[in-house]
């Protein structure tokens, strides 16, 4: 395989002070603390929360940009479901290699119950008759997919 050693950057990625480089003939590289690949934000300190804080951007910013779209009265909530799983797939798409904590997890699940509350709008409380949020576990019963963090689990 030919490299042209223009277009090519090297990570070094460092695992309990070892190092590990890449060379090859007589070319030397420019070293980066991270770069993007394939959709992937890749670092050299093997860190994935700045991809999972830059999906959640973009997917807030896709979210954003259909915001009228999923609380319009007009369209079914088949629809909407529709639109907002595409949504979520923006988010979701090559977390194999994520390793979640539980911090992590809940930012997936706050911002996916962001979403499903616009969809599935306030509901009135039978005792006062008030407007209010629905909530987690309401929008879990309504919502009949795997959650976020679910679907990221079943890829690995």
């Amino acid at each position: 395989m030919l490299i042209k050693p223009s277009t090519w950057s090297c990570l070094e990625i460092r695992m309990q002070d070892e190092v590990t480089i890449m060379k090859t003939d007589n070319s030397s590289s420019e070293r980066v603390e991270e770069f993007r690949y394939l959709g992937t934000t890749l670092t050299n300190q093997s860190s994935i929360q700045g991809e999972i804080k830059s999906r959640l951007k973009s997917g807030n910013s896709c979210y954003h940009s259909v915001q009228n779209v999923l609380s319009s009265s007009v369209l079914s909530k088949n629809l909407k479901m529709k639109i907002y799983r595409t949504i979520i797939l923006t988010v979701v798409y090559g977390c194999e290699t994520w390793l979640l904590t539980l911090r992590k997890e809940q930012r997936l699940r706050v911002f996916e119950n962001m979403g499903l509350r616009r969809i599935f709008w306030p509901k009135r409380d039978e005792v006062t008759g008030a407007w209010r949020k629905l909530h987690n576990e309401e929008l879990n019963d309504v919502y009949c997919s795997p959650n976020i963090v679910r679907v990221i689990k079943s890829r690995k």
